[in-house]
């Protein structure tokens, strides 16, 4: 009796729908209020500072960076760090750093989460 019941599992379990993605095959569907990976428009970017001022994790860096209009002071992100809460999107005066639905990012060493304002365009 064990045994037909052993197969009767088996035989349920077998015909059940699958509960995994075949990732990265297919994409889960996210919510429109998802928080991904950071994006920069660095034409827009007036340096502020705001969005490494009001981050609670001290994640967002000003560093130097050479544009075509010269070296300006621009936002480098540590994603190791980062707590995904929005605050630099909503505080930044001219939206130029938005918060995207990406989600893939791997690396082989911590260092790699550091992204510079090139990375995050």
């Amino acid at each position: 009796m064990t045994i037909i019941k052993g197969i009767y599992e088996v035989g349920k379990e077998i015909l059940k729908k699958p509960s995994t993605l075949e990732y990265p095959e297919v994409r889960e569907d996210l919510a429109d209020n998802y928080r991904g990976i950071h994006k920069l428009d660095m034409k827009t970017c007036i340096s502020c500072a705001a969005c490494a001022r009001i981050c609670p994790n001290q994640t967002i860096d000003m560093v130097d960076t050479e544009t075509d209009k010269g070296t300006k002071k621009m936002p480098q992100i540590n994603l190791d760090r980062c707590l995904f809460c929005a605050l630099c999107e909503e505080v930044c005066p001219p939206q130029c750093l938005i918060l995207t639905k990406d989600y893939d990012y791997e690396a082989y060493d911590r260092r790699e989460y550091v992204k510079r304002p090139e990375d995050l365009q």
